[in-house]
C-alpha cells in the first residue's frame, strides 16, 4: 500500500469516527395545547407519556420530559401518539353513576375514543426551553421546541386555542 492510499485510508477513518459519533441529547419539559372541541384523554411523544387536556386548553405539562438532540439539524422529527374523547361531555346525560346503565353508557362511550399516530418535523431553533405540542382540528399535529413561548413573536404556532372545526376534512 503506498503512502498516498494509506494517508486516505486514515484520513477516511478519521472522518467516520466524527461523523459517527452520537449527538447530545437534552431532556425538555413537555406542554400540550389543545385547539379541538375532542378531550386529548392521554398522549405521548417519542414514547414519553404525557397528560390530558380539555377542550381547547394549554398548558398540559408531563410530570417530566422527551429527548430531543441538542441542536437542530433538518428533517428532525418528533412521533406523537394520543387518544381523543370527540364527546368528552357526553356523561352529564348519563345514568346516575354505579348503576348498570352508567356501566353501559360508559362502555359505549369509550367505544368511540380514536387513537392516532403522526411524525412530525420539528422547526428550527436556536435554542431549546421546552417542546410544546399543538393538537389542531383534523388530527394535525405541530410541535416547536424552542425558548419562545407561545403568543410571542418568533413562536412557530400562535394558532388561537379555540379554533374553528371544519365540517369535513381533508387527508
Amino acid at each position: 500500500m503506498n503512502r498516498r492510499t494509506l494517508c486516505l485510508l486514515i484520513c477516511l477513518l478519521l472522518e467516520a469516527g466524527c461523523s459517527s459519533q452520537p449527538r447530545k441529547l437534552l431532556s425538555p419539559q413537555v406542554t400540550g395545547y389543545n385547539h379541538t372541541s375532542a378531550a386529548i384523554n392521554w398522549f405521548r411523544v417519542n414514547g414519553d407519556s404525557g397528560p390530558n387536556l380539555g377542550p381547547h386548553q394549554g398548558g398540559g405539562k408531563f410530570n417530566c420530559c422527551t429527548t430531543v438532540p441538542s441542536k437542530w439539524y433538518p428533517g428532525m422529527t418528533a412521533t406523537v401518539e394520543w387518544e381523543k374523547d370527540p364527546e368528552p361531555f357526553a356523561y352529564a346525560n348519563w345514568p346516575p353513576l354505579g348503576t348498570d346503565g352508567y356501566r353501559a353508557a360508559y362502555k359505549q362511550h369509550v367505544a368511540k375514543y380514536t387513537h392516532h399516530r403522526a411524525t412530525v418535523e420539528i422547526p428550527p431553533h436556536q435554542d431549546i426551553g421546552g417542546m410544546n405540542v399543538h393538537f389542531l382540528p383534523c388530527d394535525q399535529i405541530r410541535v416547536a421546541v424552542n425558548g419562545v413561548r407561545p403568543g410571542y413573536p418568533g413562536y412557530p404556532h400562535n394558532e388561537e386555542l379555540n379554533m374553528e372545526e371544519p365540517k369535513t376534512c381533508s387527508d
